[in-house]
């Protein structure tokens, strides 16, 4: 074993978290010690060469266009306006018991995730919408909060999840298998989200008071509303499930669904095209930058060899499987909560992704586990970024009640991933029954 490339390796690595300590765009970190690495080992024709070869191969990849469309799909969803009646249906359903607005907010948060792989939109969505509701009904702060963030982080759980388009790029896993995999945690932990606001308002019931009863009338007339994500859903997911579309082919019916919803809903403006166009542009540039910076960043890790290293010493330490994933787990606890999440990802996923395989986990599963403790990065202080975008669009709330609330609700996302440890088919069921 040449001790020098480790050396070079974890150097490497230490220039990484360095530049992004100094703040330095994540892309950029990855790729100035991925390239300089890969020089030094290799030399200037054969780095070259190979860099060319990683940077376009990936960028003129089919698969990627997965991304630009399910991101366009989740942009027109938000014009059409059906945000903000998903909450209104929950409300008039669920309002009247106690915490009720705080169940609407996980229940709208759920299907709105159905038709938008972004945590970020959705937490902001039901800031606008649900937040201030909840405190002009007397809600506590950090309980109208902690439903808000936590319910935002359904968005890249439930599919279409850009979070799973990624993992599956970095570790060549089937997209469509990992999109359809998220579906019953994600269920199961919209429920565990619903139990921890019945709880919460059984101790303390002043957390949430009931609102008045909403009439059977108004009930049945509101459930319009759900019909058109209902609809979205099953052209969507349900056509991947049944092998009706690949995920790519599957994200661009989406898009021109969503595109026909708002359309037929009368919110498809030149204005609002163009707006959605134009974020479309941005997301997808700031993750296509991120994912490359990722590839090349592979390639220089596999050079030095750490990953192989990192495996070889972990199995040989003896320790039960589950317990090492323990450990992997609460490594994302700790990186989580001082990084970006996104950036943990496809920073971790090259160095453990030879160790999870040689333990013999599923990396279906797998991915389904990191993409929860992305959940719990989200939200999870100081840097959760559902805490301050859920600040940003309601200024009113303090951010220790924010951080107060988003405490609460990681708890049933630890329960979550305890029953996933006991019971992988949850998230590898339905994937193994797919076309």
């Amino acid at each position: 074993m040449n001790v020098a490339v480790e050396v070079v390796g974890l150097i490497g690595l230490a220039i990484m978290f360095l530049l992004m300590f100094l703040r330095v765009p994540i892309a950029i970190a990855m790729c100035v010690p991925g390239i300089a690495g890969a020089w030094f080992l290799r030399g200037w024709e054969p780095m070259t060469t190979v860099l060319n070869t990683v940077i376009w191969g990936h960028s003129a990849s089919y698969t990627l266009s997965t991304i630009p469309m399910f991101v366009l799909m989740s942009e027109l969803v938000f014009i059409s306006g059906i945000s903000g009646e998903l909450f209104d249906v929950f409300r008039k359903w669920l309002g009247n018991l106690k915490g009720g607005l705080a169940l609407a907010t996980v229940g709208a948060s759920a299907l709105f995730a159905a038709a938008c792989g972004s945590s970020v939109a959705g937490t902001a969505t039901m800031g606008i919408v649900a937040s201030k509701e909840m405190q002009d009904a007397g809600y506590s702060d950090s309980l109208s909060s902690g439903a808000v963030v936590a319910g935002g982080t359904l968005g890249i759980l439930i599919p279409p999840s850009t979070a799973f388009i990624i993992y599956g790029m970095l570790t060549e896993e089937s997209i469509g298998k990992l999109l359809i995999a998220g579906i019953v945690p994600g269920l199961v932990l919209t429920a565990l989200y619903m139990l921890t606001v019945y709880g919460a308002v059984l101790v303390k019931p002043s957390l949430g008071p009931a609102m008045q009863r909403a009439s059977w009338r108004e009930r049945l007339s509101a459930l319009r509303s759900i019909l058109w994500i209902a609809a979205l859903f099953v052209l969507v997911i349900g056509g991947m499930y049944a092998g009706l579309f690949s995920p790519t082919e599957a994200a661009g019916v989406g898009a021109v669904g969503a595109f026909i919803i708002a359309l037929l809903r009368g919110r498809m403006t030149w204005a609002n095209l163009l707006h959605s166009l134009s974020n479309t542009v941005k997301v997808t540039c700031f993750l296509f930058a991120i994912i490359l910076g990722a590839f090349v960043l592979n390639y220089f890790l596999a050079i030095t060899r750490l990953p192989a290293d990192l495996a070889n010493f972990i199995s040989g330490l003896g320790w039960h499987p589950i317990a090492i994933m323990l450990v992997i787990l609460l490594l994302y606890l700790l990186l989580g909560a001082i990084m970006d999440a996104l950036a943990m990802v496809v920073i971790t996923i090259p160095i453990l992704l030879p160790t999870v395989k040689a333990l013999g986990f599923d990396l279906i599963w797998f991915g389904v586990m990191v993409v929860v403790m992305i959940e719990v990065a989200l939200i999870s202080p100081p840097v959760g970024m559902g805490c301050f975008v859920l600040k940003g669009v309601n200024p009113s709330l303090k951010m220790g009640n924010i951080y107060k609330g988003a405490l609460l609700f990681m708890l049933p996302i630890f329960v979550l991933l305890g029953l996933m440890l006991s019971f992988p088919e949850m998230a590898l069921w339905l994937p193994r029954l797919m076309q």
